[in-house]
């Protein structure tokens, strides 16, 4: 099998799950050199895991990079996607794919022009967990889909990430750092979405920093904070989201499905693995069934994506964590703000195929 080597671009906090999740996992998959605005945090993460620390532009202009993973603020995934594409490599970004739909386009754009592969995190959906709902609900298991909940709410960031201002700058908020998990996880299982209905806002203007490093430090708030709102599919399944970095303590489960025959209960979409629960309308009076999940990659780190990337390159096959998939995630998340805005239902103008599920059978490395 041909390695396919890799440029990390962002050495932060992400970045390590990125290395130990790539070619320690992967043995077609081998990071050669990694980039950072900061040169002390490349030279560490190269000593780390044993690749060469260069500057941005000299990540881009090696020959010997076939994928570039761009793990920078989400500012700054747009121009960094589009310098690796025009630098003649394919680009796999962290989420959110772009900040702007403006930005979103001009990535998928510059990828069509370049005849190059364009992905974004998250990869989530590929673990165990989630792959076992997707085929619960293939099978027929629990009827068609009509209807489910998606709930993330905690009270934000600053009590532990170590610079949690961006988090509450245009980018940030609930829906853009944990909206594309729950997003793409229920476009893995329902497909791509017609509409959106909102309502929006945000409980303070500004957030003071508790945790240990920047402790005291106030940060302002330039995004709405909760979100509230329903996705019509284009399968007809309606889905109520509420994300919020507002609520200190909630009963709610991630994502519920509502089936014809049945309901599913699917772990959060920001791991891999989990417990998969079903309840069938064949026996009411039954409790919730723990399902023994029938996937690999139960504990996966990120690179997943990245590693179906390069098998897709290789076999000339679609790559699951498609970039057209993560501008309509994009598109869906603005919605909930131009409908709260509007005060109307946004009608989405992208769509996306719905990602193939993985096969049964794998062993850990494998991929098809």
């Amino acid at each position: 099998m041909k390695s396919t080597r890799l440029g990390i671009v962002g050495c932060g906090n992400i970045s390590g799950a990125y290395f130990g999740g790539t070619g320690p996992v992967f043995d077609f998959l081998d990071v050669v050199a990694c980039a950072d605005l900061d040169m002390d945090a490349a030279r560490a993460r190269g000593e780390e895991f044993g690749c060469d620390a260069v500057t941005v532009d000299e990540l881009m202009r090696r020959d010997d990079i076939d994928i570039v993973i761009n793990l920078t603020i989400p500012a700054a995934h747009a121009d960094i996607a589009i310098q690796a594409l025009e630098s003649g490599k394919h680009a796999h970004s962290e989420k959110p794919f772009a900040v702007t739909l403006e930005d979103g386009r001009r990535i998928l754009e510059t990828a069509e022009a370049k005849e190059l592969r364009v992905g974004c995190a998250p990869d989530t959906f590929l673990g165990g967990g989630h792959q076992t709902c997707r085929k619960l609900l293939d099978d027929g298991a629990i009827g068609d889909a009509v209807a489910g909940t998606a709930f993330m709410l905690c009270h934000g960031h600053e009590s532990w990430h170590p610079n949690p201002g961006f988090f509450y700058l245009p980018g940030g908020g609930p829906m853009f750092d944990m909206g594309p998990y729950y997003i793409t996880a229920l476009i893995n299982l329902l497909g791509p979405a017609r509409r959106v209905s909102a309502v929006t806002g945000k409980s303070f203007d500004e957030r003071v920093c508790t945790a240990e490093a920047l402790a005291g430090t106030k940060l302002p708030v330039e995004v709405s904070t909760h979100l509230a709102g329903t996705i019509e599919f284009q399968n007809g399944a309606i889905i109520t989201m509420v994300m919020s970095f507002d609520v200190w303590k909630h009963k709610h489960t991630n994502i519920e499905i509502y089936g014809t025959e049945g309901c599913m209960l699917e772990p959060d979409p920001n791991g891999f693995g989990g417990t998969v629960e079903a309840a069938l309308a064949s026996d009411r009076d039954a409790d919730w069934q723990e399902i023994p999940l029938t996937h690999q990659y139960e504990w996966a780190s990120r690179g997943l994506g990245v590693a179906d990337m390069a098998r897709a390159i290789e076999t000339n096959r679609p790559h699951r964590c498609d970039g057209r998939m993560a501008y309509h995630a994009l598109e869906i998340m603005h919605a909930f703000d131009k409908s709260s805005e509007s005060g109307e239902h946004v009608v989405l103008e992208s769509t996306c195929d719905r990602p193939a599920a993985l096969p049964t059978g794998l062993s850990e490395g494998e991929l098809d």
